[in-house]
C-alpha cells in the first residue's frame, strides 16, 4: 500500500471525482473489447478500455449478486458476513451492520460527497406494521439502508429487478405507495415464447415501471454528475445497474439491435446507458480527474439463453467454463477496466485482481488509513492503475464462492474448486447431477495458464498443489483476513470447507 503521505503527495489537487458503474449479470465475453469473436458491439465500454487501464483476470467475490455487493463496499469477502450462501431477497433485512465501514463512509470521512443509485441488494428494514411481506406500511421510511452506510443520497430498488416490492425509495422514503400487483412471468428459458422479461409477482409501486427503469436511474445519475461539479467538494457515485439481469427488457429502440435475441439487444442498451454516463462526464470540464470504474457484480446468467446465443457464434463467457453462480471461472471472472485520464495511461493488467480491491485503492488516492477492522480482504491496485514498476501488489491468491456457498482459491496459474462439482448452476450441478457428483474426485484442480476452460483436472497429479492450497483457504477462513494485520472474528455461523 502507498502510505497516505505520499498518496497526498500525488494528489494535492482536489481528490479525484469517482463513479463505480457496476452491470449486473454481464459476461466477460459480453464485451467486444476482450472478445475478438463477440457478436455484441459495446462501443462506449471499449471506450473505457480504449482509454484506461483493462484488467483481463479480474474477478468478483462472488458469483452471485448480494454477496458481490458486499465484498465491493467492504472490501471484505462475503463469506464472512452472516450470508453463507445464496443471495438476499427484496424483503430481506439488512447484511451489512452499521458500525462496518463501507467504501462510501470512508470516502464521506475524506470530504467527499457521496450518492448511490439504482439496485442495492443488501437489504435494508422496511416498516412492518406485523409480521409477513404483505405488513409492510411504504407510507413511513425504512431504516439500516444505504444512508445509513455512508451515502448522502440514495435513490433506487431493494433488490433485483424481479424481485418485489417494486418499489423505489429516495434516501430511505418509498416514493409511492403500491396500487397494483404485478403478475408473475414463469415461462421456461428456450421455449416458445421466452424473451427473458421475466419477474416474480409482487406489489408494485404507483410510479414503478420495469420497462423504464433503467433508463430512469441513468437520467439521474447524470443529472447527480452535472450538479455535483458545481460543488467545491469532490463526489463518490457508486451506480449498480440493475441490467442486463432479468427482467430483461431493452427498449423499442434497441429490440432486434443486435440481431441475436432479446439478452443481447440489453446489453447494447446497457453500453448506450454507460455512455451516457461518460458524456456528461467529458461535458462536466472534470473529465481529467475522475476515476470511472467498469465492471460487472458476476459472470453472465444462463436465462440469457445461451444455446440460442452460441448458436448465432456469441458466448458471454468468452472461453472459460460455466456461467452465473458457478465455481468456474465463467461464474466470477468479469469485465473490469478503469479509466482516469489525470494519472493512468491506457494499458493492460493480466494480474489476478478481485473487485474487493478498490476499497483499499479508494483509500490510497485519498489518504485514508484503514483500521485493522476494515477492508480485510482489499489490495491496493494502485500500483497497478499507474503502472508503477516494481508493482506491489502484494496478493497472494484470491478466493472466490458459488450461490451454493462453495470455495475456490486461486493463486497463481493454479485454481483449486473445494468441491466435485460446479458449486452453481452448469454441469454438474449441485443437487441436478448428485449421481455424477458421487463418481468423481472430490477436488478439481486446474492450470488457468495451459488451460482457461478449466477441462482437465490435475488433482491426481500434483497432490502437494492441492494441500497448499487447502491449507491457504484454511488459513484465510481462520485469520479472518488475507491482507497484513491482527487477526478478525469472521461473523455467523462456522465457515465450513
Amino acid at each position: 500500500m502507498i502510505a497516505p503521505l505520499i498518496a497526498s503527495s500525488l494528489y494535492a489537487q482536489k481528490n479525484p471525482n469517482i463513479i463505480f458503474i457496476l452491470a449486473d449479470d454481464l459476461g466477460y465475453g459480453d464485451v467486444s473489447a476482450l472478445n475478438e469473436n463477440s457478436k455484441i458491439q459495446t462501443t462506449n465500454i471499449d471506450r473505457l478500455a480504449q482509454q484506461g487501464v483493462v484488467f483481463t483476470d479480474a474477478h468478483s467475490s462472488s458469483a452471485v449478486c448480494t454477496p458481490t455487493r458486499y465484498g465491493i463496499l467492504t472490501g471484505r469477502y462475503n463469506w464472512r458476513s452472516t450470508l453463507k450462501k445464496g443471495v438476499l431477497g427484496g424483503y430481506s433485512k439488512a447484511l451489512i451492520p452499521p458500525d462496518r465501514k463501507t467504501m462510501a463512509g470512508m470516502l464521506k470521512d475524506q470530504g467527499y460527497q457521496t450518492a448511490c443509485m439504482g439496485k442495492w441488494h443488501l437489504g435494508w428494514d422496511w416498516n412492518k406494521i406485523s409480521k409477513g411481506e404483505d405488513s409492510i406500511d411504504y407510507s413511513k421510511p425504512i431504516s439500516n439502508g444505504p444512508t445509513t452506510l455512508g451515502f448522502d443520497y440514495f435513490y433506487g430498488f431493494s433488490g433485483s429487478l424481479d424481485m418485489p416490492p417494486y418499489v423505489y425509495v429516495e434516501n430511505d422514503m418509498p416514493t409511492s405507495v403500491p396500487n397494483r400487483l404485478t403478475e408473475g412471468n414463469n415461462i421456461p428459458v428456450g421455449s416458445v415464447g421466452w424473451n427473458g422479461a421475466f419477474w416474480r409477482k409482487g406489489p408494485t409501486g404507483s410510479d414503478f415501471d420495469h420497462r423504464d427503469c433503467l433508463s430512469n436511474l441513468t437520467w439521474r445519475a447524470v443529472k447527480y454528475i452535472t450538479e455535483s461539479v458545481k460543488s467545491k467538494k469532490p463526489y463518490f457515485l457508486y451506480f449498480p445497474m440493475p441490467a442486463p439481469h432479468t427482467p430483461i427488457l431493452p427498449s423499442k429502440e434497441f429490440q432486434g439491435k443486435s440481431g441475436l435475441n432479446a439478452y443481447a439487444d440489453y446489453v447494447m442498451m446497457v453500453d448506450f446507458e454507460v455512455g451516457e454516463i461518460l458524456n456528461a462526464i467529458d461535458q462536466s470540464g472534470e473529465k481529467e480527474n475522475t476515476i470511472v470504474v467498469f465492471t460487472s457484480d458476476n459472470g453472465c446468467s444462463p436465462l440469457a439463453d445461451f444455446e440460442t446465443l452460441k448458436g448465432k457464434g456469441h458466448n458471454p463467457s468468452y472461453i472459460y467454463r460455466g456461467y452465473k453462480a458457478d465455481l468456474f471461472d465463467g461464474g466470477h471472472r468479469i469485465p473490469c477496466m478503469v479509466r482516469w485520464p489525470a494519472k493512468g495511461k491506457p494499458h493492460k493488467v493480466g494480474q489476478t485482481i478481485c473487485l474487493t480491491d478498490f476499497m483499499a485503492t479508494f483509500s490510497a488516492i485519498t489518504g485514508y488509513r484503514l483500521k485493522e477492522n476494515e477492508g480485510e480482504d482489499s489490495f491496493n491496485l494502485l500500483p497497478l492503475l499507474l503502472n508503477i514498476r516494481p508493482q506491489k501488489y502484494p496478493r497472494e491468491a484470491t478466493v472466490h464462492h458459488s450461490i451454493n456457498g462453495n470455495f475456490t482459491i486461486r493463486k497463481g496459474e493454479w485454481k483449486l474448486l473445494l468441491s466435485p462439482s460446479s458449486g452453481g448452476w452448469s454441469y454438474p450441478r449441485p443437487g441436478k447431477d448428485d449421481k455424477v457428483i458421487a463418481t468423481l474426485p472430490p477436488y478439481q484442480l486446474y492450470n488457468m495458464k495451459s488451460d482457461p476452460g478449466e477441462t482437465h483436472n490435475l488433482c491426481d497429479e500434483y497432490p502437494a498443489i492441492v494441500n497448499e492450497l487447502k491449507a491457504l483457504m484454511i488459513k484465510y477462513i481462520k485469520d479472518g483476513r488475507t491482507t497484513p494485520g491482527s487477526p478478525q472474528k469472521n461473523d455467523g455461523e462456522k465457515i465450513l470447507l
